[in-house]
């Protein structure tokens, strides 16, 4: 071998060797080179609600493009409505309700793949809303009503139905109707219905606009339940898994800043949102995780069993990819 080539060739192995010594035990490891990424540019789903932040925050602050990657976004209500475009490739990666991807998975319309936990429930986040002048004054009052839910058979439902069971009123005894976040206020005040679920910024707005909380639906049976996270599907993830671990090496960073840092998440919630910045910085906020967790996920997977929301039981393992770096938990 010419001494230029050993002299290259020794180069290149202390590289290997550097980063491989900088690599701690359970440490995320370093981003992929772009040339072994399968795909370079995403479209990823998100709904106009806080929990996506960390996807815009990745952006901001070129956790994206530090990985090669290059994201856009659209804004969705849920999964189901998208799955046309999440089916064909239109769609590579989406946020969801864990009620959303469990029911996609159980249904067999899609095998899915969590590649990271968005948000945790917290109180004050969301919860059904009726009129201030509304005769309904106790969830039981609910029992024979309307209420609105952004889409059905989700969180909204679940969360709702929950509730509802511990004052004697089954989901059969409700007529839950699906119209989106941004349109629920003007439904609840033309009477179009006599109730609506809704989920921060929207809930927080609709109380300013006069509406009245009767029921929060991040306290007893649902409290600090694990709200929703990003996806794709199992064949995706199988095509594209060196992108797949580059998104979410870039979507951990941006979730530690946005578990840690209110003002983080005031720049960019109104970038996708109607919310102004101080009203980010005041009203009620879930936890963002800073792990992807089976475990915690399954408790979303018992209920939805429990309430009748799935045929058999799931096994939420088989269902979430591991960050690079660390194992399923």
């Amino acid at each position: 071998m010419e001494s230029g080539s050993v002299l290259r060739a020794f180069l290149a192995f202390l590289a290997v060797a550097t980063l491989a010594a900088c690599g701690g035990t359970g440490s995320v490891a370093g981003p992929a080179p772009q040339g072994s990424l399968e795909k370079t540019t995403l479209t990823i789903g998100v709904s106009p609600t806080p929990s996506s932040a960390p996807v815009f925050i990745a952006d901001r602050k070129g956790f994206f493009k530090a990985e090669g990657l290059t994201v856009k976004t659209e804004i969705i209500q849920a999964p189901q409505a998208v799955m046309p475009k999440i089916l064909n490739g239109s769609i590579d990666i989406f946020k969801g309700s864990y009620v959303s991807l469990i029911n996609i998975q159980d249904s067999g319309a899609a095998r899915m793949k969590i590649i990271s936990d968005s948000l945790q429930a917290a109180p004050g986040i969301a919860g059904v809303v009726v009129r201030k002048d509304s005769p309904l004054q106790t969830p039981r009052d609910l029992k024979g009503r309307t209420i609105a839910v952004n889409s059905l058979n989700n969180l909204g439902t679940m969360s709702t139905s929950a509730h509802l069971k511990a004052h004697e009123v089954t989901p059969e005894q409700v007529k839950f109707v699906a119209i989106d976040f941004q349109a629920q206020l003007a439904a609840l005040t033309s009477g179009q219905v006599d109730a609506a679920w809704m989920v921060e910024p929207f809930l927080s707005a609709a109380q300013q606009a006069g509406a009245r909380l009767l029921l929060d639906t991040n306290t007893g049976p649902t409290d600090a339940l694990p709200i929703d996270g990003l996806a794709a599907t199992d064949e995706w993830v199988a095509q594209h898994p060196n992108t797949t671990a580059a998104f979410q090496r870039a979507v951990a960073k941006a979730q530690r800043l946005a578990a840690t840092n209110r003002a983080e998440l005031a720049e960019v919630v109104p970038l996708y949102t109607q919310t102004p910045k101080q009203a980010v910085m005041t009203m009620a906020m879930g936890t963002f995780p800073t792990s992807l967790s089976a475990k915690r996920i399954q408790r979303v997977a018992d209920l939805m069993y429990e309430l009748g929301y799935l045929k058999s039981k799931v096994d939420v393992a088989s269902m979430v990819v591991p960050e690079p770096g660390r194992t399923a938990g």
